[in-house]
C-alpha cells in the first residue's frame, strides 16, 4: 500500500510541475486596473433616460471606448444618475475629460472626472447570516 501511495504522490507532482504558467490570459478587468485608473472616467448628473448605448456614443467621438456602464439601483432597476466610461489610452480619456465636462447631454449638464478606486469593500452595518455564536464565559 506505501508503494501505491508513493507512486500516486509522484504522479500528481509530476502532473503540477509539468503546468505551465506562461500562458494564461489575464481577465479583461485585470488588464484595465494593471493599465491604471487613469482610463476610466466618472461621469455624473446623467439624465435618468441616458442609455449605456447612448453614453458611449456620445464619449466615442472622443476616442475608443472600453466599456460604458451606468450604475443603476437595484431595488427599482432604474438610472441613479452616474457612470463610468472606460477609454483604450489615458490620452483619449483626457481629451473626453477636457471636451465633455459641464456639456449638455440629453439635456443635463454632465459633470466628468477621473473614477477613484474603491477603498470601503462592504464596511458599514454588518448583514446578517443568523443566530450568534454561543460565547463562553471567561474564567
Amino acid at each position: 500500500m506505501a508503494a501505491a501511495l508513493r507512486r500516486i504522490a509522484g504522479e500528481k507532482s509530476f502532473m503540477l510541475s509539468s503546468i505551465s504558467t506562461k500562458h494564461v490570459a489575464a481577465p479583461s478587468s485585470l488588464f484595465i486596473w494593471q493599465r491604471g485608473i487613469t482610463t476610466k472616467l466618472f461621469v455624473g448628473g446623467l439624465s435618468f433616460y441616458t442609455t449605456e448605448n447612448g453614453l458611449s456614443e456620445a464619449f466615442s467621438q472622443h476616442g475608443q471606448v472600453v466599456e460604458a456602464k451606468i450604475v443603476m439601483d437595484r431595488a427599482s432597476d432604474k438610472s441613479k444618475g452616474f457612470g463610468f466610461v472606460t477609454y483604450a489610452s489615458e490620452d483619449e480619456a483626457q481629451k473626453a475629460l477636457d471636451e465633455m465636462n459641464e456639456k449638455t447631454l440629453n439635456g443635463r449638464v454632465i459633470y466628468v472626472g477621473y473614477a477613484k478606486l474603491k477603498t470601503n469593500f462592504g464596511g458599514g452595518i454588518p448583514i446578517a447570516r443568523g443566530p450568534p455564536e454561543p460565547t463562553t464565559p471567561e474564567s
